[in-house]
């Protein structure tokens, strides 16, 4: 993959640090919708290692209602200004399904888009995605975030995505887009059967020869094995991305950047065999 300005060099894994700019996400909504607490905690997942940034204004947990365009624009811009005036070299996502709020996030100085319908909720992404070229997350989702977990069905979950992303990529690199990064979407339609399965045989869309992205950070797939709730998942979490590590993830999206770049890094250490 060609780096862009900001974009990290993926030839090692990396950590994608979540900035949930919304009232009502599942584990940090509310947290950080104030400009001071935003640059606050772009800082300390920094600090910590990240190499991105996911600035997002939409939640997208399961049963979540849909945020209309100008609400997401309202909750995303003036942020996303701040924090690059402020943090000019810092690599910058922002995760919108809306073509128009990609194109504008990149007017604004965003580095890559991390759309989680992989551009079937929006036509007008693809041909955006190729005129820019940018680093583009293809996600899978079965169904939308208000219905995605009432009855999710597969014939076979890790084959099903596989086909999803041939037919992405392929749309995708016919607009002339090529940076992109694939991303299965755990918990976005699935059971935990369905989860554990893609999680077990990640590997298997390395066969694209794009970077692969896991999304596991505090999700139910964990709390629904051990228990708890996504406050007691940070264990789990770890856990998890180790796997998801060895099985070939490229980029760990997480909550909680020390511990994932902790983890990168040990996993490092063993493939490295030091």
């Amino acid at each position: 993959m060609k780096k862009g300005a900001n974009f990290p060099d993926l030839s090692s894994p990396v950590v994608m640090g979540i900035l949930n700019v919304t009232p009502d996400s599942f584990f940090d909504g509310g947290k950080y919708v104030s400009e001071k607490a935003v640059l606050q905690r772009v800082e300390e997942m920094l600090d910590e290692g990240a190499a991105i940034i996911d600035i997002g204004g939409s939640s997208t947990r399961p049963g979540a209602a849909k945020v209309s365009r100008d609400e997401e624009w309202k909750r995303i811009g003036p942020l996303l200004i701040a924090v690059r005036k402020n943090f000019g070299d810092a690599c910058l996502s922002v995760d919108t399904y809306y073509s128009l709020l990609a194109e504008r996030a990149l007017d604004l100085g965003a580095d890559m888009i991390n759309d989680i319908s992989g551009g079937t909720f929006d036509p007008g992404m693809p041909v955006l995605i190729g005129k820019r070229n940018v680093p583009y997350v293809i996600m899978h989702i079965q169904g939308k975030p208000g219905n995605m977990q009432q009855d999710p069905q597969y014939e076979d979950v890790v084959e099903d995505i596989a086909s999803y992303f041939e037919e992405r990529i392929n749309t995708f690199t016919q607009h002339g887009a090529n940076r992109l990064i694939l991303d299965p979407g755990f918990g976005f339609g699935k059971t935990l059967a369905h989860n554990y399965a893609l999680l077990n045989k990640l590997e298997r869309f390395k066969a694209f020869a794009y970077p692969v992205l896991a999304g596991i950070s505090r999700k139910s797939m964990i709390d629904r094995v051990i228990g708890g709730s996504p406050a007691d998942a940070l264990n789990g979490t770890s856990v998890l991305n180790t796997i998801a590590l060895l099985n070939g993830a490229n980029i760990l999206r997480v909550h909680d950047v020390r511990e994932a770049v902790e983890a990168v890094k040990l996993v490092g250490s063993v493939k490295s065999d030091i």
